[in-house]
């Protein structure tokens, strides 16, 4: 049977709701939570822009960066090398520039690539924090629908 999580930006009132089957463990429901309830708030987030064109271009950005991740996902390498371009040329950077920034890279680290940080040790920034206080907590052990 399916399972349902609808997710609402409280300020707008925007629902979005995602149907289907969901994985039993614990984790994953959180992270299809988190994501539904980050992609509320983006699509909200993006409605509220008054600028019809500016509108437009935040869907197109979102949808390509979506995409990416997709493809980068799934391992698609091909895919990701098309939505890169694709992107730089949106922003104005053809393959000669791109070629260009690639023989800096190449000059100023060399065939090797950048330096070796891995001394500097771990200087991953912390975990965020909950995306609000609806959001499901990591150590509730509710099933989410009852957190819901």
């Amino acid at each position: 049977m399916p399972e349902q999580y609808v997710a609402t930006d409280k300020p707008t009132g925007l629902e979005v709701a995602v149907t289907g089957e969901f994985p039993p463990h614990h984790d994953d429901r959180i992270r299809i939570a988190r994501t539904c309830t980050l992609f509320t708030r983006l699509l909200a987030t993006i409605l509220s822009n008054t600028s019809d064109s500016d509108r437009r271009e935040q869907f197109i950005a979102i949808e390509t960066q979506l995409e990416l991740a997709e493809a980068l996902i799934r391992g698609d390498l091909a895919e990701v090398q098309r939505l890169l371009q694709q992107t730089m040329e949106r922003m104005g950077l053809g393959p000669e520039q791109l070629d260009e920034v690639a023989r800096r890279i190449i000059r100023e680290f060399g065939e090797e690539g950048p330096p070796d940080l891995s001394s500097l040790g771990d200087m991953r920034p912390n975990p965020p924090p909950p995306l609000d206080d609806d959001s499901a907590e990591e150590d509730d052990d509710r099933p989410l629908d009852d957190r819901l």
